[in-house]
């Protein structure tokens, strides 16, 4: 029996047992129980974690609804299991269900169970709520098309999110919870390099980083340019230590490998470093 397998069966074994607890046939009203592991925990209201709840439903609820009801966006479920089943978010519910949601597993394959999110995009792009300023432009830092203002509202957001496949960013869970948001990541962290640590690690964006090339500022793509184009603009001392120059080709701004870089460069290594010992502890 494969790790993966004993942890779902596990998880079965510990709904059927709570199920068994319900007497329903003292009351009219139609019942699932539901159990989250992992970090979807942190979804829930500190009494209910780490716990089997029950919730009342409308016959023919969806999973997405009996998930989003108990408080986890549909964004955050990655594997869902009705009565020992794997099934998708619009699996309709009779009541009597028992319902186990994982979240993304990090160390063990699941392949052959199915996912209830949406293929991620081949090329990323991003989107993120208006208290995520400072991991948009980590993001960008690292090379990511990753939209942000100040001002947006979550009509806008869920609305950016849809129209152009991009992956919204919140510490709103009732923004992911919106139809139109298809993929989506809740943020937990407080800090912006540990929300970027998180984000980086959730949607396995290790192999895409490319550090220098997108505009911290406003998002443009960076290209190089000749000195003598921009000489005017560059303070003294960099004029005389520099002669490669990248230029954002939305705003103007220009950039030069300078102190800035070398500490870019050294948190990117940090973090390659951290996530390399991570995979050589969790490796089989």
């Amino acid at each position: 029996m494969t790790e993966t397998k004993k942890i779902l069966d596990a998880g079965s074994e510990q709904s059927q047992a709570a199920t068994h607890e319900i007497d329903q046939a003292k009351t009219a009203e139609l019942f699932v129980t539901l159990r989250f592991y992992g970090p979807l925990n942190q979804c829930l209201r500190p009494e209910n974690r780490q716990k089997t709840l029950q919730k009342p439903l409308c016959q023919g609820a969806t999973v997405k609804y009996a998930i989003e009801s108990a408080g986890v966006p549909h964004t955050e479920a990655v594997i869902v299991l009705v009565d020992g089943l794997a099934v998708s978010l619009d699996h309709r519910l009779q009541g009597g269900e028992r319902i186990a949601v994982y979240p993304k597993f990090v160390s063990l394959d699941v392949s052959e169970l199915q996912s209830v999110q949406p293929e991620l995009p081949k090329v990323p792009r991003f989107v993120l709520d208006v208290h995520l300023g400072k991991l948009a432009g980590y993001l960008r830092m690292l090379g990511f098309d990753t939209l942000y203002s100040n001002n947006a509202t979550d009509e806008v957001l869920a609305g950016i999110a849809e129209k152009e496949e991009r992956i919204l960013l919140t510490f709103d869970r009732g923004l992911l919870k919106r139809r139109q948001v298809t993929i989506g990541g809740l943020v937990f962290s407080r800090t912006a390099k540990e929300q970027l640590q998180e984000v980086v690690e959730r949607f396995e964006l290790w192999d895409r980083i490319r550090p220098l090339t997108r505009c911290i500022v406003c998002n443009g793509l960076l290209g190089e340019v000749e000195k003598v184009q921009i000489l005017d603009r560059l303070p003294p001392r960099v004029a005389e230590d520099f002669e490669a120059f990248s230029q954002c080709r939305g705003c103007g701004r220009v950039y030069w490998e300078g102190s800035h870089f070398d500490r870019m460069q050294d948190f990117v290594q940090a973090m390659l470093k951290k996530h390399t010992e991570y995979e050589g502890v969790n490796s089989p």
